[in-house]
């Protein structure tokens, strides 16, 4: 009797701390995710405004150049610094670069249709949200695609600087084609990464910086994936 009673606290404690680990992991992939959400909503704020108050003159500034890279400069820093900085410093940075990714991203209502923009967005979405929830809930290790898809990535670079000089509508189209795929692996593989990130007896600092970073790999990847569907799909003016 007493071994039964044993076998079955042990079992309730089990049980309690799966429960725990659900909530506690479910709780740390939502903020993952609303941090996300924002970005991608503060981005898009911004980019139309800076479309609407701006006008095509923006395109041809040299000011452009700087809303251009900048963003790129900041990534890097927020990926090197990110077990130095605040969370609330992370964060921040996390939502300027946002910000600036959404002034980069005003040429695009030059280029393309709103009609079209909207339309390839909440496509965009639908497939990322799909591809997130795959790689939350799949059980087959995808980190053996992880290599694959990082040098589909540097691929995806290279070709692209090298097509700014030949300016070849058939390697845009090759480049974003590739673009899709690596894009929706890396959504997937990035959330199976993120999820395998949690630790519950992480302290909030601990638990704020993860976060952060992990949205912004997350807020990259809808990104590159809305901008190679808009390539293949948007109508242009």
């Amino acid at each position: 009797m007493s071994n039964f009673d044993q076998n079955l606290t042990t079992s309730g404690a089990a049980g309690g701390g799966a429960i725990a680990l659900d909530a506690g992991l479910r709780a740390y992939m939502m903020r993952i995710y609303n941090h996300m959400a924002a970005g991608v909503g503060l981005t898009a704020v911004v980019a139309w405004l800076t479309y609407q108050l701006t006008g095509p003159e923006l395109l041809q500034n040299p000011l452009m150049w700087i809303f251009i890279l900048a963003p790129l400069a900041l990534v890097f820093f927020i990926s090197a610094r990110i077990n130095t900085l605040s969370v609330t410093t992370a964060r921040l940075l996390f939502f300027v670069y946002a910000a600036l990714v959404g002034v980069s991203l005003s040429i695009l209502f030059h280029i393309y249709t709103s009609a079209s923009i909207t339309r390839v967005f909440f496509i965009a979405a639908a497939t990322f949200g799909a591809l997130s929830i795959f790689g939350y809930t799949t059980r087959r290790d995808l980190s053996g695609i992880g290599t694959f898809l990082f040098m589909g990535l540097i691929g995806i670079i290279i070709a692209s600087l090298v097509n700014l000089f030949l300016r070849s509508t058939g390697l845009d189209w090759l480049i974003s084609i590739v673009g899709v795929g690596v894009f929706a692996g890396l959504t997937a593989y990035d959330t199976q990464r993120i999820k395998a990130m949690y630790d519950g007896r992480d302290d909030e600092t601990s638990a704020g910086r993860k976060s952060v970073i992990a949205a912004l790999s997350l807020y990259l990847n809808f990104i590159n994936l809305f901008m190679m569907m808009l390539r293949l799909a948007g109508s242009r003016r």
